[in-house]
């Protein structure tokens, strides 16, 4: 990526976000309250140059919703993708499930959110909880990735198998990060070459080490900028804490998205611009920046022209 000379500052966030991709991103419908719908996402992403969006819904498969959406808008610059989280609603650990988001046309398999036993432990001292968990749907119950003996469980083997022969990408979810070598040491083994360590700064338990030799491994470290443009200063997630973040695997093991959506939050496109203004002011160069929005997520997932 090359930018003109003399650009204002504006100027310059727009051309870096020229064929971004948010991975990772939280329009409606949903029971969850949301502040956009996939629809007028893939638009506003449209308008300013995105190249691609990939659904996130904690309790369901978004891939007929895509599919509509490419089928009826085709002018739309923007692709939209989806995936599939194994949590309760669509069975956990299911093999039919996976194979059927793949049929679809699905390019991301989350391990389990907010029923992975790591997220059930962290939430009982968290302050935030889903926010239809308790109003709309009974608790979540643990969807286990490995045994008492720390190996991971047949049921995962499976997914994993589903997820190598279609060359999807696996996402560790809110699986603790112990879990997560072991999970993506097996996906190695079966032949998956996609990879993604999701949000490290946030839940997992993640350390910079951690970070740095799960990048080693060949797999994209996933930030959401979500976590770092909140009103309130956040122990862990500061500037200063994704300078860390980034450099621990590097630029070019590095992906950004926006895990945006929420009601009462900005949207993702305003996320994408005030997380690529941040990255400037913490002192990366414009074609660095980009290849976090753009070039190695485009790779991850297996977009590349």
């Amino acid at each position: 990526m090359t930018t003109p000379e003399k650009l204002s500052r504006k100027e310059r966030i727009e051309v870096i976000l020229k064929d971004a991709i948010d991975p990772h991103v939280h329009s409606g419908p949903s029971i969850a309250r949301r502040s956009l719908d996939h629809l007028e996402l893939v638009r506003q992403m449209s308008d300013a140059g995105f190249a691609a969006v990939v659904t996130k819904d904690h309790d369901y498969a978004g891939v007929a919703t895509a599919a509509l959406i490419s089928a009826h808008y085709p002018e739309l610059k923007a692709k939209i993708f989806s995936g599939i989280v194994l949590n309760n609603v669509v069975g956990g650990m299911n093999p039919y499930a996976v194979e059927h988001t793949a049929a679809m046309g699905g390019r991301i398999v989350w391990m389990p959110t907010l029923a992975a036993e790591n997220h059930l432990r962290w939430e009982k001292t968290a302050t935030w909880s889903h926010p239809a968990s308790t109003t709309k749907m009974r608790p979540a119950s643990p969807v286990p990735v490995v045994d008492a003996g720390d190996k991971v469980r047949d049921d995962v083997k499976e997914v994993l198998d589903i997820v190598a022969k279609n060359d999807m990408v696996l996402a560790s979810g809110h699986i603790h990060v112990s879990e997560t070598w072991l999970v993506f040491e097996e996906a190695q083994r079966r032949g998956v070459k996609r990879l993604i360590f999701t949000h490290p700064e946030d839940i997992v338990g993640a350390s910079l080490n951690d970070v740095k030799g799960i990048a080693a491994m060949g797999a994209a470290v996933e930030h959401s900028l979500a976590m770092f443009l909140g009103k309130k200063v956040i122990e862990g997630r500061t500037p200063s804490d994704l300078r860390r973040q980034i450099d621990a695997a590097g630029v070019d093991s590095t992906i950004l998205c926006s895990d945006l959506g929420q009601a009462g939050r900005e949207s993702p496109l305003e996320g994408f611009r005030r997380g690529v203004e941040l990255c400037m002011d913490l002192g990366y160069e414009d074609a660095d920046i980009h290849k976090m929005v753009a070039t190695n997520t485009a790779r991850v997932l297996g977009f590349e022209s």
